[in-house]
């Protein structure tokens, strides 16, 4: 390290840390830091688009959390993967291209947010995307983070789409536009066959400027303050504890787990907790750690009669071959895309005004998400709750930075989460009995047949998983908010010179995936800290 004080030091060099690093070091007259864990992205896993199959389990990348026992899914502990690389979880992701529904975010206005509605956020979502074929009022061709459509159609998405059609959904190109209703292509984090990570997208074109300082395999350890100011952080890095100074601001970007377990051992956080660790308290602030959310997925298995699945392609060594060759010679195949290439977005409550679930239809199965494919043609649908209401927490169990929180999901833990969960896999076995899907299915491999709303709830209870969308411990909030943690310009309360940017200062979980919307609050923060607006 050629400097011990910058102006600005941002801890997580992922999908929003890497964003800030980029925007904050646009300035030469600012010196940034970006302190990062893990590795740097070099892993050849990581920039091959189907390659999240093994960075799902690689402990080099991935931090590979367990969540606690959890009532809600019959007391199972839930595999939660999180990036741990340059790019975070945006170089781990399934390279889904989502921001959520307008009405999201005129929600966060509505608690107390402003500048956080639709028209106060769409000009940096559109500031991030470049689209390959989307355009204005809407979108944006110009930015750094791709957005690639899927080149060729897949027969078994073409039959998805049409039965979707016949029980009323309609078919869109556009899953991110003012009505998010639909059913269609995903578009991906993609660019020319590569996923388009935050690390591609911002970081590698900054890294070479001499104002921004990337520090990787660096352990955040806490913030050190100063009468409340933060003025640094300490880091763990090559066998060593060491002081990294900041001179305007600490921003912390290290996601919805780690934000809140370093201000709890920082001293932020609530007081009870801290002082059973005892850890000074620097500000109670009792909502650090709470407000947990995260989409709970079930994931349905059918077996198909037609050889079109990507299982056939990798059950031998010809298709493995043209996969190989067809990603090699011409960046394409299904090794440029990814799993999931179909999308739908619907209600099944009476009561929503907008689509409540979503779906994912993957090309292949396999017993769970990134796991070995099973040895016949077959694909995966799988659903979420869009909005759950369930909350959980991330609290820390040792002052070790190196050990994870205690996180504790509580899935399903609402009348409504189970009513909504029972009813969206109903929907998706609805689907696979409707034509011209129907015909393309042997048999229901998962849930095998339950009948009763009983049976189906068991199911969702002991196969139930996580979409990786956890976000809201440390929500922002007004001051009349007791459990917010930060102000609507992402400033901790109650001290001075810290932040926190990334998913944990959502305060509900946007519709869909979370990678986009934690690219644009990084877009928004640069400019608040700047001072730009």
């Amino acid at each position: 390290m050629s400097n011990t004080s910058f102006d600005y030091i941002v801890v997580g060099g992922g999908s929003s840390g890497c964003v800030l690093a980029s925007r904050l070091s646009e300035d030469p007259k600012n010196s940034v830091c970006l302190i990062e864990a893990g590795p740097k992205d070099r892993s050849p896993w990581i920039h091959l688009p189907i390659g999240y199959a093994k960075t799902m389990w690689d402990p080099k990348l991935n931090w590979k959390f367990q969540t606690e026992p959890d009532p809600g899914v019959n007391n199972r502990q839930i595999y939660w993967p999180r990036g741990k690389t340059l790019g975070g979880s945006s170089s781990i992701n399934g390279l889904i291209f989502i921001r959520g529904q307008k009405e999201d975010y005129d929600t966060w206005r509505d608690l107390g947010n402003p500048g956080w509605g639709w028209d106060d956020v769409l000009p940096y979502f559109k500031k991030a995307e470049g689209n390959d074929r989307l355009s204005e009022p809407l979108h944006s061709q110009k930015g750094p983070l791709k957005a690639s459509s899927i080149p060729k159609k897949h027969p078994l998405v073409e039959a998805f789409k049409k039965t979707a059609n016949a029980l009323g959904v309609p078919e869109t190109d556009d899953f991110n536009n003012l009505t998010q209703e639909g059913v269609g292509y995903y578009q991906l984090t993609t660019h020319k066959g590569f996923r388009c990570s935050t690390a591609v997208a911002y970081l590698k074109p900054a890294k070479h400027r001499k104002n921004l300082e990337i520090l990787t395999d660096s352990q955040a350890c806490r913030v050190i303050f100063e009468n409340k100011k933060a003025v640094g952080i300490e880091i763990f890095r090559n066998g060593k504890k060491s002081i990294v100074r900041a001179n305007k601001e600490v921003i912390l970007s290290a996601g919805a787990i780690q934000s809140p377990q370093i201000l709890q051992l920082s001293g932020v956080g609530p007081a009870k907790l801290l002082k059973e660790f005892n850890i000074p308290v620097v500000q109670d602030l009792p909502g650090v750690g709470e407000n947990l959310q995260d989409h709970l997925q079930h994931r349905l298995i059918y077996e198909l009669n037609q050889p079109i699945s990507t299982n056939d392609q990798l059950s031998s060594w010809f298709g493995q071959l043209k996969m190989g060759l067809d990603w090699l010679l011409f960046r394409g195949g299904p090794l440029s895309i990814g799993i999931n290439q179909g999308g739908l977005f619907t209600r099944v409550m009476k009561d929503s005004k907008t689509p409540d679930i979503q779906f994912h239809l993957a090309t292949l199965s396999a017993e769970m998400a990134g796991g070995k494919v099973h040895p016949f043609s077959g694909f995966t649908m799988s659903v979420c709750q869009l909005r759950p209401e369930s909350r959980g927490h991330v609290r820390i169990q040792s002052t070790d930075p190196l050990v994870p929180p205690k996180m504790f999901a509580n899935y399903m833990s609402t009348s409504y989460d189970r009513e909504i969960s029972i009813a969206a896999v109903k929907y998706a076995r609805k689907i696979a009995q409707t034509e011209p899907l129907r015909s393309l299915i042997t048999r229901e491999v998962k849930p095998n047949n339950p009948q009763s709303d009983e049976e189906i709830l068991e199911f969702c209870r002991n196969n139930g998983a996580t979409i990786f969308h956890p976000t809201g411990t440390c929500q922002m909030g007004p001051d009349s908010d007791p459990m917010a943690v930060l102000d609507s310009s992402l400033r901790v309360r109650g001290v001075q010179g810290l932040r926190v940017v990334d998913c944990s200062a959502m305060p509900t979980l946007p519709s869909g995936n979370t990678n986009w919307p934690a690219v644009m609050l990084a877009e928004r923060a640069a400019d608040l800290i700047l001072g730009r607006i």
